[in-house]
């Protein structure tokens, strides 16, 4: 076989394969693939639009499935064999139920062979509809007045800088109502600051605001919590607003080269099965410092039927561990599966905070 001949045969043999990986790859085209819904309104409900597309493969191919990373959009297609030239269709709905603002949503089309063969995009500005005073102010606080909470929560808190939040109200009433708010003094840090109004008038909307400020000098660390109770014109309906926080240093004022990093052995300590009158056993994690600088306990704080010897102030060099002992008291609670928590917060910057389960089944 001469030189020419086998130039010619390995020419043929690339154009045959070329041919077959084309058609190895059906194409289902979709024009256009975008679709602008333009302004929807939120209380006309669900839109639709179709999308048509057309088999420019060589071969007829099934669509095994449409998805999309958001319940809010659903598709609807057909599993029929496409054949070359022809068409099929995908109608795709949109809820813009709570979900103001734009939106712009990618559906992926994957063929029998499980290959992703085309992207659908819906796109569009949901205009918010407007909303009854029982859905902005859901808590009935009685006597009329309504809230939009009962809970604020703050992440952390830090010494000498007031974080500050606020619940909504609203006067429902045709009358001027009182208000007041008498703290727990089961749940009360001393650290908490009301303003809110002794007198609201009818129709009448604002806000209880509320803030904390840990003095710089003297700093709290741990958690923060506080419970008030609503009274409206003397009468209390149970109604009551929770405050907590967790008191941390300012991650400010460590400097990245002086940081610690707190790492924790385990996330969840397991005493398996324990028995109610037996001993109370205990468990162990490490907690390492894999930081630069010093690694402190500011606080720790147990779950109902645990306990640690750990107390704060213990210090943990750079690159170096300190193993915590858990106990269980198996006769703190009833039986059957219980669930506690070991909470351990340092002058970690990135994360002051580590909370740490802790699980058992106690028996007879």
């Amino acid at each position: 076989m001469n030189k020419k001949t086998i130039i010619t045969l390995i020419v043929c043999a690339l154009a045959a394969t070329g041919v077959a990986a084309q058609e190895e790859r059906p194409e289902l085209v979709f024009e256009p693939a975008v679709w602008d819904f333009g302004s929807v309104r939120e209380a006309d409900g669900p839109v639709r639009h179709t999308f048509t597309g057309v088999n420019r493969g060589d071969r007829p191919l099934v669509i095994l499935d449409v998805t999309t990373t958001c319940g809010c959009t659903v598709p609807r297609f057909s599993k029929r064999p496409v054949l070359p030239g022809d068409r099929t269709e995908i109608t795709v709905s949109y809820d813009p139920t709570n979900r103001p603002g734009a939106f712009d949503k990618e559906l992926w089309i994957y063929s029998s062979d499980r290959k992703r063969i085309a992207t659908l995009t819906i796109r569009g500005e949901v205009v918010p509809r407007a909303k009854s005073v029982e859905e902005l102010y859901p808590v009935d606080a009685g006597g009329g007045l309504r809230l939009n909470t009962t809970l604020c929560a703050f992440t952390y808190i830090y010494p000498g800088v007031r974080m500050q939040s606020s619940v909504g109200y609203v006067n429902t009433s045709d009358r001027t109502v009182s208000l007041e708010l008498r703290p727990d003094p089961a749940i009360r840090s001393g650290l908490l600051r009301i303003d809110a109004p002794e007198r609201i008038a009818p129709g009448a909307r604002g806000a209880i605001n509320i803030s904390y400020l840990v003095p710089a000098d003297t700093p709290r660390y741990g958690t923060l919590r506080d419970a008030l109770e609503l009274f409206v014109d003397g009468r209390s309906r149970g109604t009551t607003i929770v405050v907590h926080g967790i008191g941390a240093d300012n991650p400010s004022d460590i400097p990245e080269e002086k940081a610690p990093r707190s790492e924790v052995s385990t996330n969840v300590v397991k005493f398996g099965p324990v028995k109610h009158g037996g001993p109370r056993p205990s468990q162990s994690l490490t907690l390492s410092n894999t930081g630069r600088g010093d690694l402190i306990v500011r606080a720790v704080e147990c779950g109902e039927g645990l306990s640690t010897p750990l107390e704060p102030g213990l210090a943990v060099p750079p690159g170096g561990s300190a193993r915590i002992e858990v106990r269980l008291d198996p006769s703190a609670d009833g039986y059957g599966a219980r669930s506690s928590f070991l909470l351990l917060v340092t002058n970690d910057p990135l994360r002051p905070m580590r909370r740490i389960r802790a699980t058992a089944v106690i028996e007879e």
